[in-house]
């Protein structure tokens, strides 16, 4: 089994042939879609801003960290173009990977829907839907009603996303989509109107399936919303939602069931280093006060990545 699992991470691309993708026709994406999520974020933050004690500049400056770092993640996905055998290659190893230890479900699971309308229908939906709108929306409410919250799993999304981009640019993955001879079917492009709405491949390589952010992401959103919702639906929400995610992924042939675990476990991994950097956080905030000036400086920084506001010095001389 390790000896698979070295092919799946180092194993050489195959010599010759010509491995096509799928064309892409950007009529598919449907741009009339965009205003509606843009309508919906800012009707919520027009919402939520007067009800809370959030000023307008502390929402600019996260913008300010987060809409460069979301840039910075499509672009980094992007280096692998050019390396199409490579990551064809080694989704061939994920297979007999899969298939060694029984697993290899994916295209029995898939044809198993394929003449249901509704489900097929269903799991695009909730592919395309579920994730980025999802996270968004989800982002704002965290935001505005449970501030420390945010901070943290902000910080896991973060670390998480840095964990994957690094294995996206080092071992690129093609999904089971692009693996036709398995008899895996691309359901977005061939039965939905709306392919690749938010990533399409004119600005983002595709071979970045291992691990699957998108159901990683999906768990860490879940565990935000159970831990902090209080309405049962809410909560019930945040539980079926990287249920969903994990089917969508896998019937909807972008990922594997290998890359579904592998991104869970990025996400789990990114939350326990945000746990664990906030402890020390923690630790050095509390020692800010009897602190020398530069470490002082320093603590203040690491409170505002935190989203804390800056400590404000005492008065120690005399009147």
């Amino acid at each position: 089994m390790s000896a698979l699992l070295t092919t799946i991470v180092f194993s050489a691309p195959p010599a010759g042939g010509d491995l096509s993708i799928l064309p892409f026709d950007s009529s598919d994406l449907l741009l009339f879609r965009w205003p509606l999520i843009v309508f919906a974020v800012v009707g919520a933050i027009w919402f939520l801003l007067p009800r809370s004690k959030t000023a307008l500049r502390q929402l600019t400056m996260e913008l300010l960290l987060m809409v460069p770092l979301y840039l910075f993640y499509l672009f980094v996905r992007g280096v692998t173009e050019g390396r199409t055998s490579e990551a064809v290659s080694r989704a061939a190893s994920i297979i007999k990977f899969e298939q060694a230890i029984g697993i290899f479900w994916e295209p029995r699971l898939q044809a198993g829907i394929l003449d249901m309308g509704f489900v097929v229908n269903l799991m695009n939906w909730i592919y395309m839907w579920g994730f980025w709108p999802v996270i968004l929306l989800s982002a704002i409410w965290m935001f505005f009603r449970h501030r420390e919250a945010y901070h943290l799993y902000r910080n896991a999304f973060i670390i998480s996303g840095a964990i994957g981009l690094l294995i996206f640019a080092l071992f690129p993955v093609a999904p089971p989509r692009f693996m036709e001879a398995w008899g895996f079917v691309d359901t977005i492009a061939e039965r939905s109107d709306v392919y690749r709405l938010f990533q399409t491949p004119d600005f983002v390589n595709q071979y970045a399936a291992m691990p699957s952010l998108h159901f990683g992401w999906s768990l860490l959103l879940g565990t935000a919303i159970v831990g902090q919702a209080t309405h049962i639906l809410v909560r019930l929400f945040g539980l079926v939602l990287p249920i969903a995610a994990f089917a969508s992924i896998v019937l909807t042939a972008n990922h594997y069931i290998v890359d579904g675990l592998a991104g869970g476990s990025v996400a789990m991994l990114g939350l326990l280093a945000a746990v664990l950097l906030r402890k020390l956080f923690d630790r050095m905030s509390s020692s800010e006060r009897g602190a020398p000036q530069p470490l002082a400086a320093i603590a203040n920084a690491i409170g505002r990545l935190r989203g804390d506001r800056p400590a404000q010095p005492s008065d120690s001389g005399s009147g």
